[in-house]
């Protein structure tokens, strides 16, 4: 599908962060509204598989978003253009960490990333009728030592609840922070790199 000089695309995320980051880069997008949550949608189930490492979920996530976002356009009859998803994901001694459940989910995850390392995952995928591609971002986090006292206040501001990793870079957790490697809108949750490559690729035009 090559776009005219009107280039558009839908985003298929609820993320306030990802509408930003697009904003930010001057891109014209839609909002594609899933009637229910991703989760519940069983072409979208964010439950890993068994033996999935963090570099397959998080690619395998984002590549089905944006193919359900492209069925969903057919199926509502909307006008087509192409369908931008992504997905972040937490790898910490090699396991996937996602978002907390409960309160003190997040405070049981921000202790264990409390003076130690993680990588943020995020892979974004383009998909039109025709084909869907995706890349994948990697950074490294490193936090200072957190008290158990200081891990209390920040979650009980609410902010860790919506976030992989129970944290946001470009919020109060920023405090926390002593190094990063690699991509700062990728922490956020859209890699504006990786999604220029992809968008030039389907024909957008910036």
């Amino acid at each position: 599908m090559t776009l005219d000089m009107q280039s558009r695309i839908y985003l298929a995320s609820r993320s306030p962060r990802r509408r930003e980051l697009l904003h930010q880069i001057h891109v014209n997008f839609e909002i594609l509204l899933f009637r229910s949550g991703l989760r519940e949608d069983a072409d979208v189930n964010e439950d890993p598989v068994a033996g999935e490492v963090p570099e397959e979920y998080v690619q395998r996530i984002a590549h089905a978003k944006a193919q359900a976002g492209v069925e969903r356009l057919q199926a509502r009859r909307l006008v087509p253009h192409p369908v931008l998803s992504a997905d972040t994901t937490i790898e910490f001694d090699g396991r996937i960490i996602g978002k907390p459940e409960t309160a003190e989910h997040a405070e049981e995850i921000l202790g264990n990333l409390s003076g130690r390392a993680h990588q943020v995952l995020t892979a974004v995928a383009v998909a039109d009728s025709d084909r869907t591609e995706h890349l994948l971002c990697v950074s490294q986090v490193r936090f200072r030592a957190l008290t158990a006292a200081e891990i209390r206040r920040y979650v009980a501001t609410g902010e860790p609840m919506d976030k992989a990793g129970a944290y946001a870079v470009q919020g109060r957790a920023g405090m926390f922070i002593s190094e990063i490697h690699g991509s700062y809108s990728g922490i956020m949750g859209l890699p504006l790199y990786e999604t220029a490559l992809l968008l030039a690729k389907f024909g957008y035009r910036f």
